[in-house]
């Protein structure tokens, strides 16, 4: 079957089409430049004209690997064309291989450019750095939760200015964008552009899937009338955006596709998420504009996230009333992070504690323990923070949160001058920490009453403590492989299975690896003087219950064979009193409603703790029915 290459694509790309994509060979690849530098010189043609190109280094791999060689027909993606030493070179910034080889096709000859037709060939179509000004912009925020309604004013068309514009093509005779407000984008219109401020910005991630790898990167903006939206980059247009952009700054920014937002990921307030591409232009605005805020939140109270949905993305604000030291946490997959824990109260009564990962721990976290420290409690404003039910109701920090210590808002003001006047001493009560075994508020049961109280069935799950016994544990599935690749903060924790090369494979994460982990999936019965019940637990509660790790007990079983020290193992947890802290939330199976009583915490009971709780709890015992004694 013959291959036909587009025609003329040789001149077009240097008459300056960057969206033409064209279908061209390569008649030669050499490396060049030394160790620390490795770059890769190509020969493309159309089949009649030919002209010297560039791989960007991000694409290095693909030359490696051979999946583009001498005689590969390629199409380009994304390419651009700079001056080099007075000659025109194309830089493919992205490329697909169509036929990995094949016969020289056609006639090329060398393209010179006085055989153009048409406009003049760009010179330089680099994209080019903004120069980011040096200036002392103000820390304070303006965190009015006044969104403005949107104002549907004709705005004038947006020019970029001839130094920040050079960033690709730009076709003859285009009409100019108009500035519209964020809210009133949308994937049906042309020709756009914003006028907004970077709120956030996150890291350059990696990623691996089945087109290979790549790299991206967001960023969130806010306008002048309170509409947010995120913008995400992928590979060459991470390298064009990605040393441009910072926070607090005001940009405009115009071309780009808009696609519904992944609500697994983005929380902010658009069903919409900008995905800029190679001709997309993002220019600085150098006057510092005062009608856009520099952050907006959408404050709740600390009572309120009891009832709020896990994982999801919250604003918070509140006094910090204790900071714990920074340890170090080691990850499954070897890796080492940081993690600290504070506590936060307003005035609804309610504290909440605020795990801080990574780099949060070292910039703002040692800085809060110091005020601490020294006997001052600063009111600390959370901006994307998430919701975590596993021991209660706590606030963890992800990539996109954001921490501002004693900002200048109306929220913050009205705190500070609550826990002045008296805030300060006033009880507040935990919706995180676990409570310690015998604790007069812990909220006891008997097996009975989870059936009988009708636990669980509501929105929201129910938290109980049980004093039990083991007396049976099922031990012919007990634990899963497990992924142990990190994703984010967390671990994957997927259930991996075998490839058929004996690698272990995570469908979630789409990669290989040769080992696994193992975590409990562990399922036991507890009895009581009121009846018995079904229990499931998963890694750590597991561990408490037997008393060694998934992976040791499966290697035992497993690879060891040793049925005897397994069995014994088994017996020596059986009949073994536990004070249990108990998740119990109904389920849907199928078409079936379950109860679900899920373990979180186990501890061996300490009997001179549970008797003082015991004799704590008789004089209020007619106050109290529903308490155990």
């Amino acid at each position: 079957m013959p291959v036909h290459l587009t025609s003329n694509g040789i001149p077009a790309i240097l008459a300056g089409d960057m969206n033409l994509k064209p279908l061209l060979q390569v008649l030669d690849i050499k490396l060049i430049g030394n160790n620390t530098q490795e770059r890769y010189r190509l020969i493309l043609s159309d089949s009649v004209s030919s002209q010297q190109a560039m791989l960007a280094t991000q694409l290095n791999d693909r030359a490696k690997s051979g999946a583009v060689r001498r005689g590969s027909v390629v199409q380009l993606i994304d390419y651009i064309c700079s001056t080099v030493q007075n000659r025109t070179i194309i830089v493919v910034l992205n490329m697909e291989t169509i036929i990995p080889e094949c016969e020289v096709i056609g006639n090329p000859k060398i393209y010179t450019e006085s055989d153009t037709v048409g406009p003049n060939p760009i010179s330089n179509g680099m994209p080019q750095r903004t120069a980011i000004p040096s200036s002392n912009h103000s820390s304070t925020t303006n965190m009015s939760n006044n969104v403005q309604t949107f104002r549907p004013t004709v705005q004038p068309a947006y020019q970029p200015p001839p130094s920040y514009k050079s960033h690709g093509a730009i076709m003859k005779n285009e009409a100019p964008a108009r500035i519209i407000p964020i809210a009133a984008l949308n994937p049906y219109q042309g020709r756009w552009a914003i006028k907004a401020r970077v709120t956030a910005k996150g890291d350059v991630r990696r990623y691996n899937n089945a087109k290979g790898d790549g790299k991206v990167f967001s960023f969130d903006l806010l306008d002048s009338d309170g509409g947010e939206i995120r913008v995400t980059c992928f590979n060459a247009v991470v390298d064009r955006f990605n040393d441009i952009i910072e926070v607090g700054k005001v940009y405009m920014i115009s071309k780009g596709s808009l696609k519904p937002a992944k609500k697994n990921f983005n929380h902010l307030n658009n069903e919409w998420e900008i995905f800029l591409e190679s001709s997309s232009t993002i220019d600085l605005c150098l006057d510092e504009d005062a009608s856009i805020p520099q952050q907006q939140f959408s404050f709740r109270p600390i009572s309120e996230i009891e009832t709020a949905e896990n994982n999801s993305i919250i604003d918070i604000i509140g006094v910090v009333i204790s900071v714990n030291p920074s340890v170090p946490i080691l990850r499954k997959n070897g890796m080492e992070t940081q993690r600290r824990i504070l506590s936060l109260k307003d005035q609804s009564g309610k504290s909440v504690e605020l795990t801080l990962w990574g780099e949060f721990c070292n910039r703002e976290g040692q800085k809060l323990q110091e005020m601490v420290d020294s006997g001052v409690s600063p009111v600390l404003a959370v901006k994307a923070g998430k919701v975590n039910d596993f021991t209660g109701k706590s606030i963890g920090t992800v990539s996109s949160t954001q921490l501002f210590i004693n900002p200048d808002s109306a929220e913050a003001k009205n705190l500070r001058s609550w826990f002045d006047r008296g805030g300060r001493i006033i009880a507040s009560q935990s919706i995180s920490r676990d409570l310690p075994a015998g604790s007069k508020n812990e909220n006891r049961k008997t097996i009975s009453q989870i059936k009988d109280e009708g636990l669980g069935r509501s929105d929201k799950p129910d938290w109980v403590t049980v004093k039990a016994t083991v007396t049976f544990i099922k031990t012919d599935s007990f634990c899963y492989t497990a992924c142990p690749l990190t994703i984010g903060d967390r671990q994957c924790n997927k259930k991996v299975t075998k490839s058929g090369d004996s690698k272990w494979q995570c469908d979630r994460c789409n990669q290989e690896f040769e080992e696994c982990d193992y975590r409990y999936l562990l399922q036991f019965q507890i009895q009581d003087h009121t009846g018995l019940t079904w229990v499931t637990a998963f890694q750590e509660s597991g561990e408490e219950i037997l008393g060694c790790s998934a992976k040791d007990l499966y290697m035992i079983k497993y690879e060891a064979e040793d049925h005897d020290h397994f069995a014994n193992l088994i017996k020596s947890r059986l009949f073994a009193e536990v004070l249990l802290k108990l998740k119990i939330k109904e389920e849907t199976y199928g078409e079936e409603q379950r109860v679900k009583i899920t373990a979180v915490k186990a501890d061996k009971v300490n009997y001179s703790s549970n008797t003082k709780f015991l004799l704590d709890l008789i004089p209020k015992f007619n106050q109290r029915p529903g308490q155990i004694y």
